[in-house]
């Protein structure tokens, strides 16, 4: 299961990495700093899926999860939310070393 949670922990940094990059791009082309919301680039990339996931939410789970909680983290700067999933997917799938050492018995 570790390795399930770091292979999306990997995805997660990619895509990231893609949106902070198309960010700076049209920051850069526009002279002033540009954050695509989450929601505008989910929809961009796969509109029917985002209206499953609202429509799970607000049907299946409970309505009050989608109004105040998924519209503010839909809301937020893609990448950011994408580098924080990463790193709790990656928190998930990360093996501690062992308290006394690698040499013990």
């Amino acid at each position: 299961m570790r390795f399930v949670f770091r292979m999306l922990s990997l995805g997660m940094l990619v895509l990231a990495i893609m949106a902070a990059t198309l960010d700076a791009i049209q920051s850069v082309a526009a002279s002033a700093p540009i954050l695509t919301p989450l929601a505008v680039a989910w929809s961009a990339a796969s509109p029917e899926s985002i209206a499953f996931v609202a429509d799970t939410l607000m049907n299946r789970v409970h309505p009050a999860l989608w109004d105040p909680a998924a519209l503010w983290v839909l809301s937020q700067p893609a990448a950011i939310v994408l580098l924080v999933v990463a790193l709790l997917l990656w928190m998930i799938g990360y093996k501690r070393r062992r308290f006394a050492g690698r040499f013990t018995a």
